[in-house]
């Protein structure tokens, strides 16, 4: 199990490299938003990921659920923290979440398993 997380970070901070070393203007300043956004403000880190994870449940972006879990999981969050955020994600997304539930939980067992 751990090996998916180690597959998931090995591929992700491969192809980000690639994609940044065009150097698009955009690109960097969508990455940049992006690290920006997840910073402590008026909502703590951990508010904010778990709003990122949920969003990332709804829209059915499975490399996003699993960025979002780490980064919960680093931040340590529980695992009933989690559950119940991903609830309410399931409850607005519908079950068409349900297979991206079936990864998330996956890919947490993986995270404490790590």
């Amino acid at each position: 199990m751990a090996n998916l997380v180690e597959e998931f970070n090995a591929y992700r901070a491969k192809m980000n490299e690639k994609m940044l070393e065009d150097n698009n203007k955009v690109l960097k300043r969508i990455f940049n938003l992006d690290t920006n956004a997840f910073t402590e403000g008026a909502l703590s880190k951990r508010t904010k990921e778990l709003l990122g994870l949920g969003n990332s449940l709804v829209l059915r972006c499975d490399d996003c659920v699993k960025y979002h879990l780490e980064e919960c999981y680093k931040l340590g969050l529980s695992k009933e923290e989690v559950v119940e955020g991903m609830s309410v994600s399931l409850l607005i997304g519908g079950t068409i979440v349900i297979p991206h539930l079936r990864k998330a939980y996956e890919y947490w067992e993986a995270l404490e398993n790590s």
